[in-house]
């Protein structure tokens, strides 16, 4: 691999963006490694993993290693003196890398660094993080040639972290006139909106919390927006209902909603407007009710989390919309739900989730023979109550899942997810009998599969060593595709 040329070591390391550990051990290799590393590393440095203290003091000495000397000079000055590892000059422009630029992170590795080195100054903690930042951000606009994606959340404290007007600083322009995700709180200052307004106005996603109040400039910032993609809105018992005109104003460009609210009586019914929609996702109360005779003719995917939607809104809806769609992600599909979606949604090609209770293989057969083009399917396993002897149910139902997706799943399906809530008793003989089978379907398409476990509930990531050799065992023969482990956070 050292002798490749540097375009096909850009591309390789491209494959290891999250994996910031090795990324951060190609730059020791030699240097052509580490130019292409270091580009992708710092491209979203905020993501790093650093529970160990060095990490985020690292990234905070090499960027005040780059400030120009006046910054320095003004840090210095105010007592702030945080020494370097580093006494030669640095080999790069790091902040020239950033394409996404995180405060509430940036904020939350400033303190850690503050706290951890005993860094003692007469000035406040949150004076020496402001003046810290000032300079980094500073830097940021004059270095960063064009920012992606900028993150202005409150920090875990629920504060604002900096109200820096960074929009004001030299560079700002060019650093920000290609900006295309905004993410951010409503109650921001309302000069952050207006400075923004001058420059971002070709944004592609937006994502908005609302909190206790609506800054002035959000308003008029939606509104001026050109070719907004993405829209995600998210509210918890907070009144938003005087930026709706506003939301109606981009309805023609908008192709992908998602909604997340706690109260049922949220203004939602711009949502009937943005009839060019793709993708609606709806999460916690969003009222559904006034979407049931709207027709989203261009709507592929359609998501509900913890809706409390009925079955008769929701046959009205699918009679209108179900033929189009070819994801569709709902919890708990029961019987009933079950036969609309076979009904009126027969060109599905991913469908989550079915809950292996009772009814969950008969669920699973009847999703199966009515959607002939499905090629994923997600199916949960959980019982929150379990006792001992629901073992031995969880696994016969288990296997059965298994005979049953290979024995009537169609010629396109080749995705299986599978969430464990409880612990899978699954043997490693079943498995093997289920990949063999599936080595001899007409046409054959490897399997992927994809095992999905709740992080809160501390289970196992797999049941044993013998099903890891059986999926190692058919990796190598063809027969899996792809295996992965996924950890559901909450």
């Amino acid at each position: 691999m050292s002798h490749l040329p540097a375009d096909c070591i850009n591309e390789i390391f491209e494959y290891l963006d999250e994996d910031k550990i090795a990324l951060h051990s190609c730059l020791l290799v030699n240097r052509l490694w580490c130019k292409s590393a270091v580009r992708i590393l710092w491209r979203n440095i905020w993501n790093f993993p650093y529970s160990r203290t060095y990490i985020p003091f690292a990234i905070i000495s090499t960027l005040i290693s780059c400030l120009p000397d006046e910054s320095k000079d003004f840090l210095s000055k105010n007592g702030i003196n945080i020494s370097l590892p580093i006494t030669k000059p640095p080999l790069f422009k790091y902040a020239s890398f950033i394409k996404i630029l995180s405060f509430s992170e940036l904020d939350n590795i400033i303190q850690h660094v503050l706290e951890n080195k005993n860094f003692i100054t007469s000035l406040s903690l949150d004076y020496n993080k402001h003046l810290i930042a000032q300079e980094i951000i500073k830097m940021f606009m004059s270095q960063t040639s064009s920012l992606k994606r900028l993150e202005y959340y409150l920090n875990s404290c629920r504060v604002i972290p900096f109200n820096i007007h960074f929009a004001c600083f030299p560079g700002a322009r060019d650093c920000l006139k290609n900006l295309s995700e905004l993410c951010c709180n409503s109650d921001v200052y309302p000069e952050f909106f207006y400075q923004l307004s001058q420059i971002c106005r070709n944004l592609h996603s937006l994502t908005i919390e609302f909190q206790d109040f609506i800054s002035n400039g959000l308003a008029d910032f939606i509104s001026l927006q050109n070719n907004l993609k993405s829209l995600n809105l998210s509210s918890y018992e907070k009144d938003w209902s005087n930026i709706t005109p506003a939301l109606k104003k981009i309805s023609n460009t908008i192709i992908k909603l998602k909604i997340d609210v706690l109260e049922s009586n949220a203004p939602t019914s711009f949502i009937t407007s943005y009839t060019n929609l793709q993708e609606l996702t709806l999460m916690g109360q969003t009222p559904f009710k006034e979407l049931e005779y709207v027709i989203f003719s261009n709507l592929k995917i359609l998501k509900f989390h913890f809706s409390n939607s009925r079955d008769e809104i929701l046959m009205k809806f699918f009679e209108n919309n179900g033929k189009n769609l070819e994801e569709l992600n709902i919890d708990d599909i029961d019987l009933s739900l079950s036969s609309l979606i076979v009904h009126f949604c027969p060109n599905l090609k991913k469908i989550s989730s079915i809950h292996m209770d009772n009814n969950g293989c008969v669920i699973l057969k009847l999703i199966f023979n009515g959607c002939q083009h499905l090629e994923s399917i997600k199916v949960s396993f959980y019982d929150y109550g379990l006792k001992e002897k629901k073992m031995l149910d969880y696994y016969l139902k288990e296997k059965e899942m298994l005979e049953i997706v290979s024995k009537y799943s169609q010629k396109n399906f080749y995705e299986l997810k599978i969430y464990h809530g409880v612990p899978s008793n699954l043997q490693s003989k079943d498995l093997e009998s289920f990949l063999m089978s599936w080595k001899n379907r007409i046409p054959f398409i490897p399997i992927t599969l994809i095992n999905i476990r709740d992080d809160s509930l501390n289970l196992p990531l797999i049941a044993n060593e013998e099903i890891m050799r059986v999926i190692e065992q058919y990796k190598k023969l063809g027969i899996i595709q792809k295996f992965k482990v996924e950890v559901l956070f909450e």
